[in-house]
């Protein structure tokens, strides 16, 4: 296969990513992964996995799993999930975006395992493939360690056939309703599906009844359990447009002015999170110095979440897809970005918590362009508007049928003291930033001049502009 035929071989699975119609505990199912993984000689066994559960942050904290350990001098898989401008975004080695031609020949050796099981009447979808790819090429670069991000749920992900010996469960909130349950226990329950036997969790501080659920799986699985303000404190002294810096104190180690170009005091939590994951590996022989931690948190990056992608007027996208990560980034917007007026293009897939999103952060803006993603699951402008009535009936509103649209009302509505907010899925912050990064749309008239506000994305990772680039799904 060439790069563009795998990629089209991908395209004709079947891709829950893109559908919200599926019967959860029919379609995610372990025993077919497994089934796949014995046919090509189980190439997730023997890795020393870390597995990042959650609803919030999963992808940060991988981030700076990744960025510390790499760091450290270890070889280290990436696997993430979705991507924004790439597929190739999802499986790496350190901070090197898998090749084409790797794309291409680990297709190749997984081809032979998916016409068996389709002859056995159990084909895998796409993101089971997805990550037999990564586990096939994570068994080639011989890595010392993977870190996996759950896709979603945890229990019956396909990431969960991996041995993790560390799972981190990120703040679990509302998400998945229709998949995962109705209560913050039940979804609670399928994220600590990840946790192993006798290994180590780190968890987020957590609601009441989430935490509950965590601790009792910690003791009836025999595991250590570190919880983020019990056992971790961290105090924020400095939040700017140019990153964070803060101080951390476990139960072994003072971390003292520790830097991080992401923005929002959640991204000092999910750093926070990583520490205690490389902390966690000394019983297990791996010692990493404070001032490599250090240099690998300061690394660290996450296109896509809470970035700023231009100035004058200040653009920022962020890839919110619920009440509680709107919550935080409102509070973030507050906190770090000063503006006149703040103009939100908006748009969300139809089965995510609109209502909720803006409910958090309708009252931020002066105008509101609602817009619809390109993807099946979007929400229509129409559906999207007459939830935003609810909470703002006295507002600039613009409606868009397509994104290249909304950007271009947002640059003639913004002046250079205004702040331009791109933000209720992934989906959307993706298609912005390939439009913006084509050149189709220029977004304002000065580029980023500072080195420390330039979008973080390895371009030489891009895919040519195609349907693929940006079809990415909310997990």
């Amino acid at each position: 296969m060439t790069y563009r035929d795998a990629l089209s071989y991908l395209d004709s699975l079947v891709n829950l990513e893109r559908r919200s119609d599926y019967d959860y505990r029919e379609s995610l199912k372990l025993d077919r992964m497994r089934r796949f993984a014995a046919l090509l000689g189980n190439p997730h066994k023997g890795m020393a996995s870390i597995h990042v559960s959650g609803t919030k942050g999963k992808g940060s904290v991988a981030a700076f799993v990744n960025s510390i350990l790499t760091e450290a001098g270890y070889r280290v898989g990436l696997y993430t999930s979705p991507h924004l401008l790439s597929f190739r975004e999802r499986i790496r080695i350190g901070d090197e975006v898998i090749s084409e031609s790797e794309v291409a020949s680990v297709m190749d050796e997984i081809k032979p395992a998916l016409d068996e099981m389709d002859k056995e009447g159990s084909s895998p979808t796409y993101f089971d493939v997805c990550t037999m790819m990564a586990f096939i090429y994570f068994r080639r670069a011989r890595v010392d360690f993977t870190v996996l991000e759950v896709g979603m749920g945890g229990r019956l992900d396909s990431t969960n056939i991996a041995d993790s010996m560390i799972s981190v469960i990120t703040p679990v909130s509302f998400d998945h309703t229709k998949y995962l349950g109705s209560t913050l226990g039940e979804i609670a329950f399928e994220k600590c599906g990840v946790i192993k036997d006798g290994t180590t969790v780190i968890s987020a501080l957590q609601y009441a009844e989430v935490m509950k659920v965590i601790s009792e799986t910690a003791v009836s699985k025999r595991c250590g359990l570190t919880v983020l303000s019990r056992d971790l404190f961290f105090e924020i002294h400095d939040s700017s447009i140019r990153g964070q810096q803060f101080s951390l104190l476990t139960k072994s180690c003072e971390y003292t002015f520790l830097r991080i170009k992401m923005l929002g005091d959640f991204q000092v939590e999910n750093a926070a999170l990583a520490v205690a994951v490389a902390e966690a590996l000394k019983p297990k022989g791996v010692f990493i110095k404070k001032d490599v931690i250090k240099s690998g948190l300061a690394k660290a990056r996450w296109p896509g979440r809470l970035e700023v992608i231009a100035t004058e007027p200040t653009t920022v996208v962020d890839g919110a897809q619920n009440a509680a990560s709107a919550m935080r980034l409102k509070k973030a917007l507050l906190r770090v970005f000063g503006y006149r007026r703040l103009i939100l293009i908006f748009g969300a897939m139809c089965d995510k918590d609109i209502d909720g999103m803006l409910r958090q952060i309708s009252d931020l803006a002066s105008t509101v362009i609602v817009t619809r993603p390109n993807s099946e699951r979007a929400a229509s402008s129409v559906d999207i508007l007459g939830k935003l009535i609810k909470y703002k009936d006295e507002i600039d509103v613009v409606t868009t049928e397509s994104v290249k649209d909304a950007i271009l009302a947002a640059g003639e509505k913004a002046g250079k003291d205004d702040l331009i907010l791109i933000t209720g899925s992934l989906y959307l912050v993706a298609e912005a930033m390939q439009i913006c990064n084509k050149g189709d749309v220029s977004l304002s008239p000065k580029p980023l001049q500072n080195k420390d506000l330039e979008s973080t994305l390895d371009r030489s990772g891009m895919d040519s502009p195609s349907s693929h680039d940006f079809h990415g799904a909310e997990k």
